[in-house]
């Protein structure tokens, strides 16, 4: 008789919800996937995306990677021969070693980010790098740098974050730039939903209307790269009715009456012309986060653009004048860090087996330093599919055929990158072995359960990381410790009493009774202590003194700025080879605004040429109001080989870096229309 097991364990993708999974098996087999429910955002189901692919391409073993590869054909044809890890290893070694022995470690590059999010996995081979003294291509640059520079700028912190149990005591929530529909569908319901109900007033700013905006009390749908004149006529609004907090800002704000002059230039009238709103849904929206309290869920897609480190140094000057922190219903929230829950990830990452001198880059770089045989003479790239999520896609790809850069890939499957590579490594996934994940939203702490095997030879990256080092001939004890004895370092960290056993059998626990309050102590880490809105190291950065209310200028007639928000059915590029997936993404295509299709005589469905300096994209027409005038959305994540033209909207996207820590600009992309040819 069939004997059915149920495993607990975590979802560990890049997404705010961090869901409860029950794995269900069979006589040892894993029969299938859902959501746990005993977990209290899960609460029993899957968001669309993860029920396919857990239940589809993550379980086919005709599509993971089972053994080690070597390239046998051109770069970019992805022909490969099987061989053992012995010998992958070997010569994966000799490789390094060479460079190395040349005194071309800093050469050695090596590209990661958020294909796992779960602690060990996604860190752990950062020990052997720092070991070798490669450098990193910072994985933030491409999503979040900017949000987190401006932060820590100002307030000391950016990974200290409002406790979203606190939403109790909210009577406004304000979601600036972030779509919990498509990219936290669970928080959306537990957290968004539940605090509507329970009488808080929700207000979206977001240039696209999304459903998440479309549910909300207000929709302010700003014009693309206006946020920080928003965010200063919101100030304005402030001081206008008696709504700053003034004791607040004299005991705990530095460098409030520096921006007194720019708020007064940006009164309700100037800031309605220059970001498409009526002013008086900008007053009722400002006048809402100041009476307070509130909560502001800083959404990190805001900060993709040329201004946006500018544009949070903004935001965080709302939460100065109103006082909207450290008290019960308010605070702010760009991610929760590990370090409020206790646990340093440097004991994971151990910084100290770094060489001196060794180097971190710019994404925004990575394509001009791969066509360069003096910057690059090795790749690695590990959790990430940069050849689909990458800027300058065309020029990246190209620079990836060069015959003389060693190209080693890890991954669970075939990808667009990995079609460049010399060796691919296969992983284990997350269902495949044991790990602890700390959501940057919820402050829970969880268990990734190893519920199977992984297939053939795959391995986790801790273990593929361990024996390379070991390949290397280096013996420091840090390159060699198992998950276990990691895991159990960890666990004592945090303030959880039990062990990895008693975590793994309730899946997720609440570390703390209680709602932790923001900065509960008004103490920040800053020079002075206080919120700095005038910042001295900003200066030393090259940057104002303090923000500005700056407003893009609107694009050109015959020109549209492309936002590229996540899709629904795809977290970042993860599930872009399942075949239900890409069936539910249907054609590739861009959104384009009724007077926009009308005034360029597009109708639904026709084909479209966008054209920039970094490359062009065909694509498909479709019509909706949820675009904007002058705006077209293209949505993120889809695999280049599975699209038509073997391209992404990444085809469109400079290296144009931000104003802060050289971060993407990616919703600061302009694109020309062209009629597509009619075929022959």
């Amino acid at each position: 008789m069939p004997q059915e097991d149920v495993v607990k364990t975590t979802c560990s993708r890049d997404c705010y919800d961090a869901c409860g999974l029950a794995v269900y098996k069979e006589n040892g087999v894993i029969t299938k996937v859902l959501g746990d429910p005993d977990h209290a955002i899960s609460r029993g189901k899957l968001c669309g995306k993860c029920a396919i692919a857990y239940n589809g391409a993550w379980r086919d073993p005709a599509l993971r990677l089972t053994s080690p590869l070597r390239r046998v054909g051109a770069k970019g044809t992805a022909t490969f021969a099987e061989i053992s890890w012995d010998e992958a290893l070997a010569e994966i070694a000799a490789r390094f070693r060479g460079v190395i022995d040349a005194g071309d470690e800093a050469n050695i590059l090596h590209t990661h980010y958020t294909g796992t999010v779960s602690l060990i996995a996604g860190a752990f081979p950062l020990r052997l790098f720092n070991r070798m003294g490669a450098t990193e291509v910072d994985p933030d640059t491409v999503c979040n740098k900017a949000g987190h520079v401006a932060l820590e700028l100002t307030f000391g912190n950016s990974l200290e974050g409002f406790d979203p149990r606190t939403a109790k005591d909210a009577r406004t929530i304000l979601i600036w730039g972030a779509n919990p529909s498509h990219s936290a569908p669970h928080q959306d319901m537990v957290f968004v939903r539940k605090a509507a109900e329970a009488g808080a007033r929700i207000i979206v700013v977001d240039p696209i209307g999304h459903d998440t905006a479309l549910a909300a009390d207000m929709h302010l749908k700003l014009l693309p790269g206006t946020d920080a004149a928003l965010a200063f006529a919101f100030l304005n609004v402030m001081r206008e009715k008696g709504l700053v907090d003034r004791a607040f800002l004299d005991e705990h704000v530095l460098g409030a009456e520096a921006l007194y002059a720019a708020i007064d230039s940006m009164p309700l009238a100037k800031a309605a012309e220059l970001c498409g709103l009526p002013a008086d849904l900008i007053e009722n929206a400002a006048t809402a986060y100041a009476i307070g309290p509130s909560l502001l869920w800083l959404g990190q897609g805001v900060q993709r653009q040329r201004q946006g480190g500018n544009v949070f140094r903004a935001l965080a000057a709302l939460v100065a004048f109103s006082g909207n922190v450290g008290k019960p219903g308010a605070g702010f929230l760009y991610m929760n860090g590990t370090n409020g829950r206790g646990i340093d990830m440097s004991m994971i990452t151990m910084p100290e087996l770094a060489r001196e001198g060794t180097k971190s880059m710019s994404h925004m770089d990575l394509a001009p330093t791969l066509e360069n045989p003096r910057r690059s003479k090795a790749l690695v790239n590990w959790n990430n599919n940069p050849a689909a999520s990458s800027p300058e896609q065309g020029r990246l790809r190209k620079a990836l055929e060069r015959e003389d850069l060693f190209h080693v890939a890890v991954d669970l499957f075939h990808t667009d990158t990995t079609a460049y590579a010399d060796f691919v490594l296969p992983a284990a996934s997350f269902l495949e072995f044991n790990d602890l994940v700390l959501p940057y939203f919820d402050l829970t702490l969880s268990a990734q359960v190893k519920t199977c095997e992984p297939p053939g030879e795959a391995l986790p990256n801790q273990e593929i990381f361990r024996r390379l080092a070991r390949a290397m001939g280096y013996n420091d004890p840090g390159l060699f410790e198992s998950e276990a004895d990691l895991i159990d370092r960890l666990l004592a960290q945090a303030p959880y009493e039990g062990s990895f056993a008693d975590l793994a059998k309730v899946g997720t626990t609440t570390l703390f009774a209680e709602p932790r309050l923001q900065f509960a102590d008004l103490k920040f880490a800053t020079p002075s202590g206080r919120i700095e809105l005038a910042s001295d190291r900003a200066v030393e950065l090259g940057l104002p003194h303090v923000p500005t209310p700056h407003a893009d200028e609107r694009t050109k007639p015959g020109q549209l700025r492309i936002i590229s928000p996540a899709s629904p059915w795809q977290m970042n590029s993860s599930y872009g080879n399942d075949q239900v997936i890409q069936r539910r993404l249907g054609p590739a295509t861009v959104t384009l605004h009724p007077d926009d299709a009308t005034a360029q005589g597009f109708a639904e469905g026709d084909s479209v040429v966008l054209v920039n300096e970094a490359g062009r994209l065909k694509l498909a027409v479709t019509i909706s109001k949820a675009a904007q005038p002058g705006v077209g959305i293209i949505y993120k994540g889809r695999w280049p080989s599975a699209s038509p033209n073997d391209a992404n909207v990444n085809v469109l996207v400079a290296g144009r870096k931000s104003d802060m820590a050289e971060s993407t600009t990616v919703h600061s992309t302009v694109v020309r229309l062209e009629r597509a040819e009619a075929p022959a």
